[in-house]
């Protein structure tokens, strides 16, 4: 069998209205099985890779609970899939005035208010007024790094 005629018997499955296998495009019934084996392999291979969550009725999060919480409300990009935020970054959330675990666009828009509010130029006239928001300036930086770094990587440290 040629690729043109192993092609043609892909669209014809793909198209079908009749559906013999399920509703499944190219094919590819529940049980498994197009009646192309390159076609079965790349399935099987796939569903491999994928895990649990490739097969019909799976869940993406297998734990449930307070990690599926966290999970859907940070998202599973906003992580790396990593979970919740791990304890340590409970402080850098705090400095940052913001409850444990907050979105993403909650930690950047309080980074830049804070920012703006504690900038050394805006203190220019006191010198002790300059040190202090010299030193809570470089504490919201600090935080907000860690957080975007674990966001990122998944790692604190």
């Amino acid at each position: 069998m040629g690729i043109l005629d192993r092609l043609e018997d892909v669209l014809k499955s793909y198209i079908n209205d009749g559906r013999p296998s399920g509703g499944r495009p190219f094919g590819r019934s529940r049980s498994g099985g197009s009646g192309d084996p390159d076609l079965d392999d790349a399935f099987a291979e796939l569903d491999d890779f994928l895990g649990d969550a490739a097969r019909p009725g799976a869940s993406a999060h297998t734990g449930g609970g307070k990690e599926a919480a966290w999970d859907e409300k940070l998202g599973d990009a906003a992580s790396g899939g990593a979970g919740p935020p791990p304890e340590g970054l409970r402080r850098d959330f705090a400095e940052m005035g913001l409850p444990f675990g907050a979105s993403a666009g909650d930690c950047k828009a309080a980074y830049k208010r804070l920012l703006k509010l504690h900038h050394p130029d805006r203190h220019a006239g006191h010198p002790e007024d300059v040190k202090k928001a010299t030193e809570k300036s470089s504490r919201v930086n600090a935080a907000f790094d860690r957080i975007n770094q674990w966001r990122e990587t998944g790692r604190t440290g």
